[in-house]
């Protein structure tokens, strides 16, 4: 979990934490070179700062409450779907690394599968 101490309502980073208890985000940031892993910290943070909401071009909707997270460093275009949920919190679902001109459907796929579990299984991130 990643805390503001600087804004009235504090919104908290969570990562989506899958029934293998793994976490996919955080697995994906620590595969990242220091530099990369900086600047993706640095983008989290100012969603967190922006109360987890972003307009393009830092962050695109997806589906429903899903937003993609858009980082771009160097020739790497590394995406982070997420969500805000009740109570400030906002969910790091999953992260890839974008190759192609549209989102994978895959990786949407991905995302859906992980906020409906999520929904499901919230009351761990309490």
């Amino acid at each position: 979990m990643i805390y503001n101490k600087h804004t009235e309502k504090e919104y908290r980073i969570y990562y989506y934490i899958d029934d293998r208890g793994r976490r996919p985000v955080e697995d994906y940031i620590k595969e990242q070179t220091l530099k990369e892993r900086a600047k993706i910290f640095d983008f989290i943070f100012f969603l967190r700062d922006n109360n987890g909401y972003l307009d393009e071009p830092y962050s695109r909707h997806i589906k429903d409450k899903i937003r993609e997270l858009r980082i771009d460093f160097s020739r790497n275009r590394h995406r982070i779907m997420c969500f805000t949920f009740t109570g400030e919190k906002i969910i790091l679902l999953s992260a890839f690394t974008k190759r192609t001109e549209k989102t994978p459907q895959k990786e949407i796929n991905k995302a859906i599968n992980s906020y409906n579990d999520f929904l499901t299984n919230k009351q761990k991130y309490d």
